[in-house]
């Protein structure tokens, strides 16, 4: 018996058909947005960047970091120092209705510095792409078109003159705009000594935890590099602020907040352009003979014979002075009107960095690997030791009585008395305390600013 065909089942199933495919269709749609929406997720949360734009996440962790309920994102900073072009991967996790914490943090140097390849630019870019490929692998995937990429230069490209420096970073600039990660305009550039200060104290203050309370006391920062020194504090006294040269202060905004911070960079009062000078040098000429590199902070045993009677010892009235008093008279002059001292320094905590801290921990004032506290007057008791006993126990640097006399006096130039205490340190909660961390939490921060569109 033939069967009569059911219309209405007929029907239905041309309808269901196309149905079926125009809901299949919408789904993979949705997942694809979503997929793409995915790696900015985590960014524009923190940064707020697209306007009235909020993901709700449950971003995965690495072990022992961020749990299922923090929100997490990454930024790149390389280091682009004299002796070598260092990467740095930080992660961050923010805990909801709290400030980022850093999580973890992945490191590696290359040598040379980009200042090597001044007259070969395209060799430079291997290294900056065998970095990059260790950010790759650190972070990741879903997560590289939302990690900002930043390049900074310090004293090796200063140095260069400007048309070489230009076409290196140009150079990496064209590697990073290649890359899969955020990228912008001002992705590659060379800092200031000041920018460099304020990058500090951004990293000590995240490390300490003060800038997370609004109000709470923050920390000064100390850093004595080799041919420029920082200091840099916020100032709490109105007088601070009215009574600093032009040039001392400067405006960061981070957390929705703007800081006033005292900051100033020393060009040629590092320790190795002090050092110099100390010894009579030009800095970028070269000196004709031995002679003309003399100074009292120098050992007879390393100055030479030739004037060793007239410079160990010189009498005035009935009073013998020594190598440190006639070193002291030396590094006061080089110090003489070139930094602006301000009383609130001395009642400010404060953190000091690189050669302090080597220096202190060499003529153990601290422990070289923990770090430590001590009073600005261990330096001056550490200099006059090792001035009087430079020819009967020899240091292990011709320099150290130059060098710990040089310190002492600049701490207290600086406006610090010979009892502040200073803490001294290389690492904080097991994070190095560097400028490059400071420096991509601060250009994070400018993002949510600036209000990038999405992705």
């Amino acid at each position: 018996m033939r069967k009569i065909p059911n219309h209405g089942t007929l029907r239905m199933t041309k309808v269901a058909y196309p149905l079926g495919l125009c809901v299949g269709l919408f789904i993979y749609v949705a997942y694809i947005k979503w997929h793409r929406a995915s790696a900015a997720q985590a960014f524009f949360t923190i940064a707020g960047a697209a306007s009235g734009a909020r993901w709700t996440q449950q971003a995965f962790s690495s072990p022992g970091s961020a749990t299922r309920s923090h929100e997490v994102f990454y930024g790149i900073m390389f280091d682009a120092g004299s002796t070598g072009t260092r990467i740095h991967v930080f992660q961050f996790a923010r805990p909801p209705g709290e400030t980022p914490t850093l999580t973890h943090e992945t490191f590696k140097a290359l040598k040379p510095g980009l200042s090597a390849y001044a007259d070969d630019v395209e060799k430079s870019a291997q290294g900056i792409q065998e970095l990059l490929n260790v950010a790759k692998q650190h972070i990741p995937y879903d997560f590289w078109k939302a990690t900002p990429l930043v390049l900074k230069a310090t004293a090796g490209l200063r140095l260069l003159p400007g048309e070489k420096a230009q076409k290196l970073l140009l150079k990496v600039k064209e590697v990073f705009k290649a890359s899969p990660f955020l990228v912008g305009d001002d992705c590659v550039s060379i800092m200031n000594g000041t920018d460099e200060g304020v990058s500090a104290w951004i990293t000590v203050n995240f490390l300490t935890g003060s800038l997370k309370t609004p109000g709470s006391s923050s920390v000064g920062m100390l850093d004595l590099g080799g041919g420029s020194t920082q200091i840099t504090f916020l100032p709490r006294v109105e007088g601070t602020l009215q009574a600093s040269p032009p040039g001392h202060l400067t405006a960061l905004q981070m957390f929705n907040r703007t800081y006033k911070l005292y900051s100033y960079s020393y060009l040629g009062l590092g320790l190795m352009s002090a050092r110099l000078a100390i010894l009579g040098g030009v800095e970028g000429k070269p000196a004709e003979n031995d002679k003309e590199l003399v100074s009292p902070c120098l050992s007879p045993r390393f100055r030479g014979e030739w004037e060793h009677a007239e410079v160990t010892y010189r009498i005035s009235g009935q009073k013998a002075v020594g190598l440190y008093e006639l070193c002291a008279s030396r590094v006061s002059e080089i110090l003489r009107n070139k930094v602006h001292r301000t009383e609130e320094a001395q009642h400010v905590d404060f953190y000091a960095f690189s050669y302090y801290y080597d220096l202190a921990a060499s003529f153990g004032l601290i422990d070289a690997e923990k770090g430590g506290s001590l009073v600005v007057g261990d330096f001056e008791t550490a200099a006059k030791y090792v001035c009087r006993t430079l020819e009967t126990q020899p240091p292990s640097s011709p320099f150290a009585c130059m060098d710990l006399t040089y310190i002492s006096l600049l701490l207290q130039e600086f406006g610090f008395p010979k009892e502040k205490v200073l803490k001294l340190a290389r690492k904080i909660d097991n994070v190095e305390t560097s400028w490059a961390l400071g420096a991509i939490f601060h250009y994070i921060d400018s993002l949510k600013r600036e209000k990038i569109p999405a992705l």
